[in-house]
């Protein structure tokens, strides 16, 4: 028997969407057939290219978290509580000024320390205890069998794919490419898409921002006047959380209602139980 929770906490970490994480824990709890077949198809009605990288028509690159777009977060972490009228737009600015600048000279400094990715780095020392079996030259086909487990891929640079999926997902030669090269000396780099190149990043940071200057010597500003809405003030009271790490085993789907260890109820703790007698009550009960 396999633990529900562990399982939905594998697959939150593998898939990184919490949807989908709580419809398998649901399929794992169906009590009766019917409910089976009812949360299959929520699954289904997804759409297999949202999820799986095999049917995504190419568009997430290996990507299965956010975590490519998110990675402005820290960028901008602290600006987004200043005052909007200036502070906010400034802070964001310049911080975002800073980023490109920094960016650009890493990619400057990479394309002349001949910069290698990590993923390629790690595939080429996984390379080894790999035997090329050399089918058809002309349209590198290839046969590659790994010595441990034993098992058998294909090889074929001109499509540029691999059995093992790696190859036609990423964009990145995988460790059975490497080897094939390495087999009949051709070079790996010319496998690797143009996306990933040097050259192709620098032209996402070469573009420059403008000054700013004193702001007495902008331009009147002509336009529409922008009115904030009351009903989205926020109304919490303390300081606003900046950051909030969450685990699979700790999420709010997985855990489920918070139970009341005190009087079983759903909706709050035993430290705030409205039936909890209060030091009052415990001090009249100590003097009787």
């Amino acid at each position: 028997m396999f633990c529900r929770r562990h399982i939905g906490s594998n697959f939150l970490r593998a898939f990184k969407v919490p949807q989908l994480q709580k419809l398998v824990v649901n399929i794992g709890y169906s009590r009766t057939v019917e409910e089976y077949n009812i949360n299959c198809k929520r699954l289904d009605a997804i759409g297999l290219r949202h999820w799986v990288l095999t049917f995504d028509e190419g568009h997430q690159w290996g990507h299965m978290t956010t975590n490519l777009v998110e990675c402005i977060n820290p960028v901008l972490k602290g600006a987004r509580n200043l005052p909007v009228l200036v502070l906010l737009v400034r802070a964001t600015y310049y911080r975002l000024n800073e980023l490109f600048t920094r960016k650009s000279a890493e990619t400057h400094e990479r394309k002349h320390a001949g910069f290698t990715y990590s993923r390629i780095e790690e595939n080429m020392q996984q390379a080894g205890n790999i035997v090329v079996h050399r089918f058809d030259r002309r349209n590198e086909v290839f046969e590659v069998c790994k010595m441990i487990s034993r098992k058998v891929l294909v090889v074929h640079l001109t499509r540029r794919a691999c059995d093992c999926g790696h190859f036609q997902v990423e964009r990145l030669p995988c460790r059975h490419v490497i080897t094939c090269c390495a087999n009949q000396r051709l070079d790996w780099q010319l496998y690797v898409h143009d996306v990933y190149k040097i050259t192709e990043i620098r032209k996402v940071y070469r573009s420059e921002f403008t000054l700013l200057g004193d702001p007495e010597t902008w331009p009147a500003y002509e336009g529409p006047t922008l009115v904030a809405i009351p009903a989205l003030r926020r109304t919490l009271k303390g300081r606003p959380k900046l950051t909030r790490y969450l685990n699979g085993m700790d999420s709010r789907d997985m855990r489920g209602p918070r139970i009341c260890r005190f009087c079983s109820a759903q909706g709050h703790s035993r430290s705030r139980c409205p039936q909890r007698p209060g030091p009052s009550a415990a001090g009249d009960d100590a003097g009787t």
